[in-house]
């Protein structure tokens, strides 16, 4: 099992600190100058204070802004860990995504697929993450099925592990072509926070939780 967490938040929360400390250091200077001003000024027309309190006004409040923005920085970070901690139940289950892209490593890549109608005809491509076509096919006519990849290309040579693109062009008996939902699908291996986002580790190459449409046990790669 495999969790691991983004250094995001522990550098936005530097940033903040900066700022913090910036802040400090000019209101420490604003109140220095202050101080040299008032004592050196003249009794009798002594300096207009309302300029000086609409400075410290403006100090306050920016300070206040920094403390919430750190606070909510703070809540942030914990909703993340929540979120991470959650998303590790999917490891060693199988992911089906809301993506034609799927990753061809120790394991097949696999796809469903489900056509809207009833085809007579299903002819499908395999690409690169180039955009290059490596494999042409032809599959079962049916309106659902999945297919799994073992990397051979339509040269013979086995394809490199990385990601790659399923399409499947549909077409019923009078020859009007149909939609073609496509799902990928691959055992979870490991969980990662990217600081924005939680992303699931399959067969080599990493999936939003965001695009997950269906989870199963682990043992089951049908549709």
């Amino acid at each position: 099992m495999t969790i691991i967490s983004s250094a995001a938040a522990g550098g936005t929360s530097s940033v903040t600190a900066a700022a913090s400390d910036t802040l400090f250091a000019d209101y420490n200077m604003f109140l220095e100058l202050l101080t040299t001003q008032m004592t050196n000024q003249d009794p009798l027309d002594p300096m207009d204070t309302s300029e000086y309190t609409q400075q410290l006004v403006q100090y306050s409040q920016v300070e206040q802004s920094i403390q919430q923005t750190g606070a909510l920085q703070d809540i942030l970070s914990q909703l993340a860990s929540q979120d991470l901690a959650s998303a590790s139940n999917f490891i060693g289950r199988t992911a089906r995504f809301d993506s034609a892209v799927a990753g061809l490593g120790d394991a097949p890549a696999q796809w469903s697929y489900y056509a809207n109608g009833t085809p007579a005809s299903l002819t499908a491509t395999i690409s690169d993450s180039s955009g290059n076509v490596v494999q042409t096919l032809t599959l079962e006519p049916g309106q659902q099925g999945t297919y799994a990849w073992d990397g051979t290309m339509a040269n013979g040579a086995t394809a490199p592990s990385g990601a790659y693109s399923f399409a499947v062009s549909a077409v019923d008996a009078s020859g009007e072509a149909l939609d073609v939902t496509i799902n990928s699908m691959a055992k979870v291996t490991d969980v990662v926070s990217t600081g924005s986002d939680i992303m699931l580790g399959v067969n080599g190459i990493r999936m939003s939780v965001s695009g997950l449409v269906a989870v199963s046990d682990g043992t089951d790669q049908g549709s």
